[in-house]
């Protein structure tokens, strides 16, 4: 996308999970915070997120401290509220309770100096899962090896 300058990817959601559908989300951020998005410091490998009450929230999400905030800085582990529309957090809730599913952060990035980030819809995926996703990728990977050689 035009625009769109992405901060950090969280590779391991696609590994152990099977993504269904995306969304985009707002974040609601202090000051330091986004500071530190900017400048790249995240880390959304362990994150998740949870319905709590009638909103979504990303949970266990790292944001590093922002060195220059000093003693007004903010907790990098907080969870932080996604800004969603209405409808939206409905529909997602409802599929996360009646199918099984979870909401996991797939993608941050900025965009017009915001800072947003993709949630998926997603279903575990189970160890022979993952394991036939990496034959599949190695033979592809082979392919096109023998493709290029030929050449």
């Amino acid at each position: 996308m035009e625009g769109r300058k992405i901060v950090t990817t969280n590779r391991k959601a696609r590994h152990d999970f099977e993504i269904l559908d995306t969304y985009e989300a707002g974040l609601a951020l202090t000051g330091s915070e986004i500071k530190s998005i900017r400048a790249g410091h995240v880390n959304l490998r362990e994150g998740f997120v949870q319905p709590r009450g009638d909103e979504l929230w990303l949970l266990n999400v790292h944001i590093a401290s922002y060195e220059q905030a000093g003693m007004f800085g903010h907790d990098p582990l907080r969870p932080r509220k996604l800004l969603l529309h209405r409808r939206e957090i409905d529909r997602l809730m409802s599929q996360v309770q009646e199918k099984g599913l979870t909401l996991v952060p797939t993608v941050m990035y900025l965009t017009r100096g915001l800072a947003k980030v993709e949630i998926a819809l997603a279903r575990g995926k189970k160890k022979y899962d993952k394991r036939s996703t990496l034959r599949e990728r190695d033979t592809e990977r082979q392919i096109r090896r023998t493709l290029n050689e030929r050449q």
